[in-house]
């Protein structure tokens, strides 16, 4: 178990068919400023090149270590990954992404300025087939509520991973990330934005990233009024709609004409 007074930063970096790329993904975290961080990479069934790149790399830095699984889906090999990290910090980082080198610096500064700081993320642009800053939404739980404003590879402690159940394995594919940060935020805990840009999100043709089809975004409304009724229902008055943003008052005016309890 890690003392109170670690600071060590576990990259947690899931990969799939990312020969061309996953190199400059974990260059981007050996150049960090911070020290000490250690990078577990796990291959999610990869059937291209990756693991012969990331072998190679294992071998030049010690840090680095990798683990392969039978393809399962983003959120299983980041539960995997973190399940062998040694560090009290989490850093997940998918392997096509990038970081700064002063991202993690920044970030555990902040936690150790403020120790009741639960998740620390930062500013962030797009790069690839779209380029710019990627203009998030300032986070609240009321925000939160309706959507995602915290990007996947913000800082947290492991711990808290515990506590809220790792992320959501039978979700898998359709913005796990949204319902990990409820999962773990809903009962408090202070989020902080860094003013630095310190990611770099990365815009493919062929990515996943692409939007949400209708039954992709309903089966995802349907499983957070299932598993945090209780969130949506403190924060949007009853239970999310499928026009999220609208959730709120189509309920109030559903309790208005007694329809909704």
């Amino acid at each position: 178990m890690a003392k109170q007074d670690d600071f060590t930063v576990s990259v947690i970096i899931p990969c799939y068919n990312q020969a061309l790329l996953i190199e400059e993904t974990i260059q981007s975290v050996l150049a960090s400023t911070y020290l000490p961080i250690e990078i577990i990479i796990v291959d999610d069934g990869s059937t291209d090149q990756t693991m012969q790149v990331v072998e190679a790399l294992v071998k030049q830095h010690p840090i680095i270590t990798c683990y392969q699984q039978p393809n399962s889906g983003p959120s299983v090999a980041r539960n995997h990954a973190i399940s062998k990290a040694t560090g009290t910090f989490i850093l997940p980082l998918d392997g096509d992404d990038l970081i700064s080198p002063d991202y993690i610096d920044q970030a555990i500064l902040t936690f150790k300025k403020d120790p009741t700081v639960k998740v620390v993320y930062c500013e962030a642009e797009k790069f690839g087939a779209k380029t710019g800053k990627w203009n998030l939404k300032p986070f609240s739980l009321d925000n939160l509520a309706k959507d995602n404003m915290i990007f996947v590879s913000a800082l947290y402690r492991k711990s808290d991973w515990e506590a809220c159940g790792g992320y959501p394995e039978d979700l898998r594919w359709v913005s796990e990330d949204w319902v990990f940060w409820i999962a773990m935020l809903k009962n408090g805990g202070k989020v902080v934005q860094l003013p630095i840009t310190g990611f770099y999100y990365r815009i493919s043709p062929n990515s996943r990233r692409k939007g949400m089809d209708k039954q992709k975004k309903q089966r995802l409304i349907d499983y957070i009024n299932t598993h945090h009724r209780d969130f949506v229902y403190r924060y949007l008055d009853g239970p999310m709609r499928f026009q999220r943003r609208q959730s709120k008052r189509y309920n109030r005016l559903l309790r208005l004409f007694g329809l909704l309890k």
